[in-house]
């Protein structure tokens, strides 16, 4: 039998969900695309400002149905910052203590956002130690460990109740298009692709999934090799997304198509949407940009016409000392003007 407390945090949770309208789906104008429209699921005016407070509310409602959360439980999360900045606020919803395990160069806004809402943070040199550091912790503290890169798939309804799919469906149901041709979004535990790619499948619709993936990831590779074996010696520099091993999460039949997209075209695709939407984004949200045009520059020039959904996964706020700073992006990416360039010529 449920605790009262479990019944009561169970009812916060729905609660909070009630309090939040969905999310803005966007269309942008590109004259450049006669013909083919595309927009964007504005993933960002979540309360937390990311994608991953959809994923945070499952994982702990998930937790809480299967016994694992109770009163008093320390949570703990492996995660470059948007999942815990999301958990965080969960926990303090829930007044349980929370700790997130991340690597040292992770966004100084994100570590902020994350002790605004009571956590605390647990750094490790390396993303390869992240999954290490969090299980020593959870037996050490007699915790709970999330695992979001285990359970992200597991934890979310991929069969409709107003998941991300299901609100972009609905949303695109007066659009000239409503079917999109494609969708495009990028994997960081892989949840949100299999949530998309089951619900895709289960409703019957023509649409095709792909998935964008950084440099220094692993999931391309493993789609197309199937080695769950695969790792790669250093962690992606797109925060939020790519893994240097395969995530249990991760399921790769539900993918139509893959693309490996450069850091610097992330970058650049991130500051030319600046231009467009009046306000920053993330470099993941590059990251789906970037594929989300070079598969309209594909239809464009087969002569069809359609729609084109991809993700804004998080405010660019984040990341001002990072992507947005012109110094560490010389340092750290390289040079994105010749990849501003080709999105100039993509456009026009």
């Amino acid at each position: 039998m449920k605790s009262t407390w479990v019944k009561h945090a169970i009812s916060e949770i729905n609660a909070d969900y009630q309090r939040s309208a969905d999310t803005h789906l966007i269309r942008l104008t590109l004259p450049g695309f006669a013909g083919i429209q595309l927009y964007l699921k504005d993933e960002s005016t979540h309360p937390t400002g990311s994608l991953k407070h959809r994923l945070a509310r499952s994982l702990f409602l998930y937790g809480l149905c299967n016994g694992w959360i109770n009163e008093g439980t320390t949570i703990i999360e492996s995660s470059s910052g948007s999942t815990a900045v999301s958990e965080a606020y969960f926990a303090r919803l829930l007044g349980l203590p929370f700790i997130a395990v991340m690597p040292s160069c992770t966004a100084k806004r994100k570590i902020e956002q994350i002790e605004f809402y009571g956590g605390r943070c647990h750094f490790v040199e390396s993303a390869c130690g992240i999954y290490a550091a969090s299980e020593m912790l959870a037996r050490e503290l007699n915790g709970h460990y999330m695992d979001q890169f285990t359970f992200a798939e597991r934890a979310t309804d991929w069969r409709g109740n107003n998941n991300i799919a299901d609100s972009i469906f609905r949303q695109m149901q007066n659009e000239p298009h409503p079917e999109p041709t494609h969708i495009v979004m990028s994997a960081g535990t892989g949840g949100t692709s299999a949530t998309i790619g089951r619900y895709i499948r289960c409703q019957g619709y023509d649409t095709r999934l792909m998935v964008v993936d950084p440099e220094n990831s692993v999931f391309l590779d493993y789609w197309q090799q199937r080695n769950p074996d695969l790792r790669s010696p250093v962690g992606s520099k797109i925060e939020g997304i790519g893994r240097p091993r395969v995530e249990p999460s991760f399921i790769p039949d539900v993918v139509d198509e893959m693309l490996r997209v450069p850091d610097a075209a992330s970058v650049a695709t991130a500051h030319w949407l600046e231009t467009q939407l009046g306000r920053k984004v993330g470099a993941s949200t590059g990251t789906n940009m970037w594929g989300a045009l070079q598969l309209a520059a594909r239809m464009r020039e087969a002569g069809q016409t359609g729609s084109i959904v991809t993700l804004l996964c998080d405010s660019g706020e984040r990341y001002l000392d990072t992507y947005y700073n012109a110094e560490w992006v010389k340092s750290t990416i390289g040079d994105v003007a010749p990849w501003s360039a080709e999105i100039a010529r993509l456009v026009k």
